[in-house]
């Protein structure tokens, strides 16, 4: 069930006001009831917003064992809805789970389905859950789509209670930016609820059903950028109150009270943070109200991501320690054991108030113990200096081959520490990476796997040709003082350039010359070792290859310039 809870597709969630933006759109909805029930009916009572009526194809009746282009076994139904039907399903080609949308090819709305699929899995964003496969076949028309076992829906985080400042701060941040992405590239959301949205286990934030979602349920909207602007102020301002912005209960979340319209977030709930407050309400449609300091609405994702920018950056909240126990006096008196003619009772009654620190037979004891061992290591120290003084007046009148010799016999620096990596993402701020499956492979100690590019045809310089570069970010688990890395390659030749900076989550946001460079370097050959000047204290590093050799056509790709990386270590 955990697993389920976690990938299962977002199209039974229901309840709560649309947003305000979305009230005069035309848009086919389902009651909150449906989604209780979305898993044993084909077809939902749920009316038309925009006055139309429910589609009359039914779900196709398929049941689990059934295979689809004889690989794609279905093995759970998730959602009956509205004429089309969502699964949990195994690749047995790929050993591996897939989320599978089915519904038939004489369904009104499967020509846009499979068009809102084909334009999603063309972005291919990281940030975004991504479709595998969209397929019209034997009168069906089904999408392939990733499912994240390990992911949490931001949907259950809430009902724990708020997110932290930093982790709320993380999620507006994260989501506006990927949906600026896609509105640059035509792409719209229109369901961007509290069920789209995932946090994995290493904390990055992925929006599932780019497109999808709305095709499936025949979601239109004349102005997408400001609906799914203000579905991202509504996120920020559950994740920051545990309350839904409108009147009616929504995702688990209870409602603002009717008749009282928007209120800010730190008028709701007590502590938050008054730039979070603020950020949401302009994302928010609130009547022309805006923040207290009258600072216009965000009327797009690319304003919000850019709001969020100018802020100052919220940190993670300091680790919080338990006190150590306080010390528990016995309940032994000294001077009492042995005393002839008394008895318990009156031990207690009579015994003497302890002397001053120091001040009894055994504190003066101690304390002459104690000025002999300072006394003696007193000594001890000078006659060391002494013996040094009089070495290094030596070897001043010894010659220079005597100094060499002393330096040989000094101790040898330590070698660098090699540290465990976590995990790893594919950094593409283009939106456009290179083969993100197989990032794993460039951390698995296994030389014979690895992470390749595509092929080029300029090179070896990627800019301005090409684009500034291809990376990778390793998650250390903990800040450390890295300085330098080891880099096995697949290809050697004129010429490979690689960087590693300090950035602060698998998904950094911003230019690669605004983050801290660790150190850089270039080769010829298939290994590459890197070298800073000063360690550079951090948990997230990103190798970022700006240049690549010309390689022979292979069994991947064709010739052109291009590189593997076949392992990576990361030392200090």
């Amino acid at each position: 069930m955990a697993e389920r809870s976690t990938a299962a597709v977002d199209v039974a969630d229901n309840g709560g006001d649309d947003p305000l933006t979305a009230r005069k759109r035309k848009a086919t909805t389902d009651g909150a009831a449906e989604s209780q029930e979305s898993a044993d009916r084909t077809a939902p009572e749920g009316g038309d917003e925009g006055g139309g009526t429910a589609s009359p194809v039914a779900a196709p009746e398929l049941h689990s064992g059934h295979k689809l282009a004889n690989r794609y076994r279905l093995e759970e139904c998730v959602t009956r809805l509205d004429g089309f039907s969502s699964w949990r399903a195994v690749d047995e080609k790929l050993r591996r789970a897939v989320g599978v949308h089915l519904l038939p090819a004489e369904h009104p709305r499967a020509r846009s389905v499979l068009a809102a699929a084909r334009s999603s899995a063309l972005l291919g964003d990281p940030r975004f859950v991504q479709v595998l496969d969209a397929v019209e076949e034997n009168d069906l028309v089904y999408v392939v789509h990733e499912w994240l076992p390990d992911a949490v829906e931001l949907t259950a985080l809430l009902a724990a209670g708020p997110l932290e400042a930093h982790d709320a701060y993380q999620l507006v941040e994260q989501v506006s930016l990927a949906m600026t992405a896609a509105h640059r590239e035509g792409l719209s959301h229109l369901r961007l609820t509290p069920g789209a949205v995932l946090r994995t286990s290493t904390g990055q934030y992925r929006i599932r059903g780019l497109a999808v979602n709305a095709a499936l349920r025949g979601i239109t909207d004349d102005r997408p950028q400001r609906t799914d602007t203000e579905a991202i102020g509504a996120l920020l301002y559950a994740a920051l109150t545990q309350r839904w912005p409108y009147e009616n209960d929504a995702y688990g979340l209870t409602g603002l009270p009717k008749g009282v319209g928007l209120v800010a977030p730190d008028q709701v709930r007590a502590g938050v943070h008054r730039g979070l407050s603020e950020l949401a309400m302009r994302a928010l449609v609130n009547d022309g109200a805006t923040a207290s300091r009258q600072e216009p609405p965000c009327t797009t994702p690319d304003e919000l991501a850019k709001a969020v920018a100018a802020m100052p950056r919220i940190r993670p909240p300091e680790p919080v320690f338990a006190a150590p126990p306080e010390y528990q006096r016995t309940g032994y008196q000294p001077g009492a054991y042995g005393r002839p003619g008394t008895t318990a009772p009156n031990v207690a009654q009579s015994v003497a108030t302890p002397p001053p620190p120091l001040q009894s037979r055994t504190g003066k004891a101690l304390k002459w113990t104690v000025s002999a061992l300072l006394i003696a290591a007193l000594g001890l120290g000078s006659w060391q200096i002494a013996d040094r003084l009089i070495e290094r007046g030596g070897s001043d009148r010894n010659p220079p081959a005597s100094e060499t010799t002393n330096e040989e016999g000094n101790e040898k620096p330590k070698a660098p520490q090699s540290f465990a990596i976590q995990g790893a993402q594919e950094y593409a701020p283009d939106g456009k990476p290179q083969n993100t499956d197989a990032v794993g492979a460039t951390h698995d100690g296994d030389n014979s796997t690895f992470w390749r590019t595509k092929s080029f045809l300029d090179g070896p310089e990627f800019a301005p040709s090409i684009k500034q570069g291809v990376g990778i970010v390793y998650d250390l688990g903990t800040e450390k003082p890295v300085s330098g890395g080891s880099i096995a390659l697949r290809f050697g030749g004129n010429h490979t350039k690689i960087g590693l900076y300090a950035v602060d989550s698998l998904s950094p946001p911003g230019p690669v010359s605004s983050m801290e460079r660790i150190a850089t370097g270039q080769t010829s050959d298939t290994a590459l070792t890197l070298t800073a000047d000063k360690p550079v204290n951090t948990r997230y590093v990103l190798l970022w290859m700006t240049a690549m050799p010309y390689s022979p056509q292979d069994g991947f790709s064709d010739p052109g310039h291009k590189q593997g990386i076949a392992d990576v270590s990361l030392t200090g």
